[in-house]
Formats: C-alpha cells, structure tokens, sequence
C-alpha cells in the first residue's frame, strides 16, 4: 500500500505544479489557430451550453458550446465572419478581419419575439440522439420536470426519472430507483458532483430535490463515463442552476402540503451571482389544529434549503459553491421520534488554461444523519448514526483537435461510518449497545478520450483504475469455522489502530462505446462498461428507509463487480423533432449481497453473520420514442426486463428475483399547449407487479394466526399496477407586471386505481376487517382472511406558481 500511496502522492503534486505553473506559460502556449469564447443568455446572463458556433464558410465545421457557455474552434480565412445561434434565440454574426481580433470573446444572444411560451437550454444539439456516442442515457430538464404531473402537487425529480425506460420501483409511493436490475443504493445519485446517501423525504414519498433549483439532470445506465465511478448501477447527475447576473429575480409556489421560495440575481457584480432555494411542508401546522388529541400532538414535516454562489475571476476561471441541507421529522405525541438530515457541500473551480486544455477541480462533503426516540420508562431508549464522504477530483482536459477530447485525473474519497450508538433508558438492567467504527479511504486514477475517426465512426473509450482499503480505527472478527454465516461464533477479535490498513481491494473499469452512423439520421451504438462498488445497503426493505445500514468492503464482504454490454439503434425523425431508440442490455454482478430469513442486521456490529453473498444478472429490451419540439411534447417507453439473483443459501441455491423484478414497464408521457396560456399534461403507467413471497399455512400462538413460509423466495407477484395523472396549467393574464402567476390543478391516479400497498395474512372476525376484539365485543365468527391496503384514490391538488 505504501507504493500506491506514493503514487498518489506524486501524482497530485504533478497535477497542482502543471496548474499552478501553467499560467506562467500561457502566453506561449496560447494556438493563434483556435478561436475560444463564452455565449451568454443576453437577459439573464446565464451561460448558454449546446450553442452553434460556425464560420459562415464553413457551416458543416463547426462545434457547440459545452456546460459552461464556451467554445473552441478552429480559426477559418480571414475576413470571415463568426455565427453563433441557439434555438429560440436570435442568431448572432461578428465579423473579424485579422487574428488580432480573435481575443477576449464573448456574445449574448436575446430570445426571438415568437409565438414560443417559452425556451428550454439544454446543453444537448438536436442530432445528439444519434450523432453522439452516448447509449444507456437520458436527460431531463428543470422545465420538463416542472410540467409533469406530481403526487399532491409537489413535482418530484425521482418520479419523474422513473418514467424513463429501464428504471424500475419497489412500489406505490415510493422514489427509490432500480436501474437495469440494480438495486437503489446501486445508483451515485450526486448534486454538482457530491453525493447524497438518502434522497427521499417522507419515507420515500418524496425526494430532496427542489424542483424549482434544478437546472437539468442526466441519468446514465449504459456507458457511464470513466470520470465517474463507485457505483454499480448507474449515475444520476444533478446541477443546480446558477443564479442570472442582470437582475433579482424569484419563484416559488403554494400546495396542497408545502410552499417553496427561490430568490437569485448578481451579486455584487455582473462576475458573480447567488441563488437560494426553501422548501418546507406544513402537515405539522394542520395537525395540531387538529381536534383529534390523538393527532395533535403529533408532529410531521420536512424541509430542505438549496444555495448556489458562482464568482468569475476574469474569463479563465469560475468558482462554484453549491450547498444543500434537508430535514425530516416524525414524532408521535411524546412517545416516539423518527428524524434524519442530509448536509451536501460542493465546490467547484473551472479554469480554462489556453484554447485547448481546461481544468476542473471539485472539492465535496456528504454528511447524513438519523435519529430514533422512544420515551419509555421501561423499554425506552435512543439510537442515533451517522456517516460521511469526503472527496476531491481534479481532472484535466485537452482538445487538440475538432471533435476529439482526452480527459484525465485522480479521485480521492474517505468515507466514515460512526459507530451506532443505542442508549436504554432502563440502563441498570440492559446494558448499551454501541457498534465499532467503520472507516474506507479509496482513491481512483481515470483516463477517456473520444474521437471520430472517420465520418461514420465515432469511439469512446476510458480506463479507471480503483483503489480501495478499510482502515482503522476498527475491528476484524474471527469465527471458528471460518465461515461467519455458518453459526457465528466469534474464536477472537483483532484490533486496528487509526489508519492501520485492514483490507485491500483492487479493480480495472475498462470503458468503451462505439456509434456507426448508418446513414445521416440513424445510428448503431454500443458499449461495454465495468464498475466497482466497495459500499453498499444491508436491508429488510428494497424500498429504502432512513435507518438503512451501509456495509464497506471488508474482510469477509468484497466489493461488487458489475459488467455490462449495451447495443442500440437511434434514429431521427422529421428533421429531428423526434428521436426514437431501441436498446439491448446484458449486466452481469458478482459479490451481490442478501439478508438470511429473518436476519438482524440493525443490532449487531458484526453483520457479516446475516448476510450471504452471490452472483446475479439482469437482461432487457427497452424502446423509447421522444418529442422534444412543438406544442405537444413527451415521450412514450416502454421496458422488457429481468432480474435474477443466485446466492447459496438463499431459494434452496436456486436462482430467484429479486422484489424490483417487473418484466413488463409502460410510461406514456404527454404535455400540450393548448394557447398562450393554457397546458395539459398527463401520465400513464403500467407495470407487472411486484414479486412478494406469500405464505403457505399459517398456525396459532397465544391466540394469534401466524403465517409460515417455505424456503423458496418471491415465487408469487402482486397485481399489475396502472394508474393515470391529469394535470392543467392556467396562466393569469400577462398585464406587464413585475409579478406573474400561473394556476396548476392536478389528479393523481385519476380513474381510481386501488394499487395494493401491502398484503396482511390475519383472521378476520364477524367478516368486518377492522374489528377489534379489544373492545369487548362479542365475536361470532373468526376465518383467515387476507387484508388489501392501499395508499391512494383519486387524489386531486391545487397548487399556485409565481415568479417575479
């Protein structure tokens, strides 16, 4: 280990001298050949990313602007004259008759007066769909997100992203993503490059995304790119958006549950901006109205609050600080207090060192937290944990060429699991529970590059090599078998010292996708992709919750492998208005973990005794057929799946499916214009249910039924699910004022659908299923019943949108 830290070491300090250093050397490293610059929004100042840029003599030759609103291009005959254009934007032309002029470049382009409610910037061209390498990709913008129809109103990033071909759910009401058979903490869910470990508020009801502060968000599922890594699945990349330098602006909204507020403009000077976004529920404010004393006391709420600064330092260099903070809180009278927080911090330094290379660096913090409270004399008692992830990236790129990029740097992550700490009230008699601490310190080295070769053939390619170890301050067990899973006994325990290496795990991720255009509208793609994941969930629930436990890479539990191979045709239809894709996938995962029946891994530090480890896989077909441009929008995609999973121990050593297994997954997504003034927006969707293990008998204790079940796993299916949402959009008169209002007035599962929620196998008396015997009244008859629960009906919102 010495020699890698070394490495490391070396490495880092190269990169910071060839940074630092750098500037010295700009002038003489500056190409007089290349032309670069910035495009702005001319109203908001905002960065343009996806812009035109062309010499007038050369209109087939020329580049886009990438995230950021700059470009680079080669420098054509001179005079000529320099167009820029962006969709719904006028085009700009500057004329230059020496090189001379070609400094300093910036242009701002003003919307066009149409007819056009509205512009979406979106850093993709509109031949993306087929002229790029990208496959196992989608993207969603703020916009889009914003006119899906929502569960009581409140939009929602993470169900909107289940619309998307491949990703399925574990069911009603909840945002936990299954991606391509993954599971959900198989996904690197990360808001400007830092990561969040439990994305959902109300127990998965909703997630911890402002809709309001998105700017845009890409999930990759296929050809995850080599500068990205940890995950086994997949990557969900968020940005938020960047406060406009020309004036103050806001908007927000008033719900059914909750309000939002979002205020952003320059700071101090065109150089710099701020964005600041609120968000908080106010269930808890109608339940102590309540005259119900068995829910005024009760407590339910969360919030979140989302901040953004962003300062230019002359034309080369941008700084990013993105910050994010949520709450939950669940409190039942004085009785019992559920709680957990999320504290994401991010910074950012983009320079851009002469035309043709350009450095990002990112420093991040991930910080989460939950607590439980049980107020009993008795049997009361306190259980808090928490973990981190620290992190840095630095990654150079260089472009020497049109149409040809190289990318490479180091990634450093320490990762910290406190130890969980459980206080009983009655302390004489139960003594405290406390786990040891868990520490992992990985460090990942990455190369890509992508180029065409020729005008067909277009190649992507990467090479990440990650590091990862277990260190102190910790302890290892030994078992005297060997084998934890056998009966658990502990033969000794050896002790760590604070980073004392403890494990070493090691892995190569080749990454490689290839697009052959076909003819000037269709292409055929494919990729392969391999990943490493050295942390993840040990849980009785595949939905999700707050108090899931984070298992690293250690002694008896490695890290798991995944391998995917994806082949696609994309095709473009009516000059690109339409962009339609079929795609294949085959994953194959080694080292996938599962729980033993009736496994306890909440109260044991030493929770390799529960678990079981083998192989999976997962195979499908997925179509998507997309509108990107006119009055009605949306897309329609449709999923073949399935998943398996292989693990001795488990299904008698069987193969079985895991809870997300849904063969069949239909989205129909749709949003109209009606007028200037008017939208419609609706969803649909279909998928087979879920798979459950139901029992097979059942036997009476103490006067309750129990149920029995064999040793096979989810061998039964819940009902399909389907369910349809409405939504209308109604803008108040637009009368020149500073102030604009808009109306949006939805229906959630809109027919009525009774989804089931939950099954419970019980005895059912006097045919009444909410009868209780503990009232005293007399029971005539007693069956074994089964009891449906399901969480909505038609469920309709109002909810008011302003900006100013």
């Amino acid at each position: 280990m010495i020699g890698s830290n070394t490495a490391f070491f070396r490495y880092v300090c190269f990169l910071f001298v060839f940074v630092f250093f750098s500037s010295s050397f700009e002038t003489i490293a500056q190409d007089i050949s290349q032309v670069s610059g910035q495009v702005f929004d001319g109203e908001s100042g905002e960065p343009l990313p996806g812009a035109a840029i062309y010499w007038e003599n050369q209109p087939s030759r020329g580049t886009v602007t990438d995230q950021d609103g700059f470009f680079s291009l080669p420098v054509a005959s001179l005079p000529n004259n320099l167009n820029i254009s962006f969709l719904g934007y006028k085009l700009a032309v500057r004329s230059f008759k020496n090189k001379d002029e070609l400094v300093d470049l910036k242009f701002f382009l003003s919307p066009e007066e149409v007819s056009l409610s509205e512009v979406v910037v979106s850093e993709r061209r509109q031949d993306y769909n087929v002229k790029s390498t990208a496959i196992g990709k989608n993207e969603i913008s703020g916009d889009e997100l914003r006119r899906i129809p929502a569960l009581f109103g409140e939009v929602d990033l993470l169900r909107s992203i289940q619309l998307l071909p491949g990703v399925n759910t574990a069911g009603e009401g909840t945002t936990g993503l299954f991606v391509r058979g993954g599971s959900s903490d198989q996904n690197l869910i990360q808001i400007d490059g830092a990561p969040i470990y439990n994305p959902s508020h109300f127990f998965g009801f909703f997630s911890v995304f402002n809709p309001d502060a998105v700017s845009d968000v890409a999930l990759y599922k296929g050809n995850i790119p080599a500068n990205f890594g940890g995950r086994a699945s997949s990557l969900i990349d968020i940005s938020l958006k960047e406060g406009n330098t020309q004036k103050i602006r806001g908007s927000g909204g008033i719900g059914s549950i909750s309000s939002r507020l979002t205020v952003d403009g320059p700071l101090f000077s065109e150089d710099a901006s701020f964005l600041i976004s609120a968000r908080r529920t106010y269930a808890d404010i109608f339940l102590g109205l309540s005259s119900n004393e068995s829910l005024k006391d009760n407590q339910l709420y969360f919030y979140d609050l989302s901040g953004k600064l962003m300062w230019r330092n002359g034309e080369k260099n941008k700084f990013t600080f993105s910050t994010y903070y949520g709450s939950d809180f669940l409190g039942l009278a004085e009785q019992f207090g559920l709680g957990w927080n999320n504290w994401i911090n991010s910074f950012e330094w983009d320079r851009q060192i002469n035309d043709k290379l350009f450095l990002d660096v990112t420093a991040y913090y991930s910080f989460y937290k939950y607590k439980i409270t049980v107020t009993d004399e008795d049997n009361g008692f306190d259980w808090s944990n928490y973990f981190s992830e620290s992190g840095g990236k630095v990654a150079l790129t260089y472009i020497p060429r049109e149409n040809t990029e190289l990318k490479f740097g180091v990634h450093s992550q320490l990762y910290y699991f406190a130890p969980v700490d459980l206080q009983f009230s009655d302390s004489e008699n139960i003594q405290p529970f406390e786990s040891t601490t868990r520490i992992g310190f990985q460090n990942s080295f990455f190369i890509a590059g992508n180029a065409e070769l020729t005008e067909k053939l277009s190649v992507e390619a990467g090479l990440r090599w990650s590091a990862y170890q277990q260190i102190g301050d910790g302890v290892n067990y030994i078992y005297e078998n060997g084998d934890p899973t056998i009966d658990g006994v502990v033969s000794d325990t050896l002790n760590y010292n604070f980073g004392e290496r403890m494990q070493f795990f090691d892995g190569l991720e080749p990454r490689v996708a290839m697009r052959y255009l076909l003819t000037d509208g269709l292409a055929l793609k494919g990729s392969y992709n391999r990943n490493y994941q050295y942390i993840q969930v040990a849980s009785n629930s595949s939905a999700g919750l707050p108090i899931d436990r984070w298992i690293p890479a250690g002694k008896y539990i490695e890290p798991i492998r995944s391998d995917q191979v994806s082949v696609g045709v994309f095709k473009n239809l009516n000059d690109n208005k339409w962009e339609l894709s079929l795609e294949g996938y085959y994953r194959d995962f080694r080292n996938i973990i599962d729980l033993k029946q009736n496994a306890d891994v909440l109260f044991k530090d030493n929770v390799e005794t529960e678990i079981l480890t083998g192989d999976g896989w997962a195979y499908g077909l997925e179509f998507l057929l997309r509108k990107n441009v006119g009055k009605t929008t949306g897309w329609l995609s449709y999923t073949w799946s399935r998943t398996y999973r292989k693990i001795e121990g488990i299904n008698k050593g069987l193969p079985y499916n895991p809870r997300f297994d849904r063969p069949h997954d239909l989205s129909l997504v749709l949003t109209h214009e009606i007028n200037d003034r008017l939208s419609f927006s609706g969803t649909f969707v279909y998928t087979t249910g879920v798979a459950v293990t139901f029992p097979v008998g059942s036997y009476v204790l103490d006067n309750q039924r129990l149920p029995i079940y064999d040793e096979y796993r989810n061998q039964s299916r819940f009902p399909d699910y389907h369910r349809m949402d409405l939504s209308l959009t109604l803008k108040n008169k637009d009368k020149g004022r500073w102030w604009k209002g808009s109306w949006n007035f939805s229906v959630y599962n809109a027919y009525g659908r009774k989804n089931p929620f939950s099954y419970e196998f019980t005895d059912i008396m006097n045919n009444d299923i909410q009868f209780d015997s503990s009232d005293g009244l007399e029971v005539f008859s007693q069956r074994p019943g089964v009891v449906k629960t399901y969480l909505f009906g038609i469920l309709p919102s109002v909810t008011y949108n302003f900006t100013f």
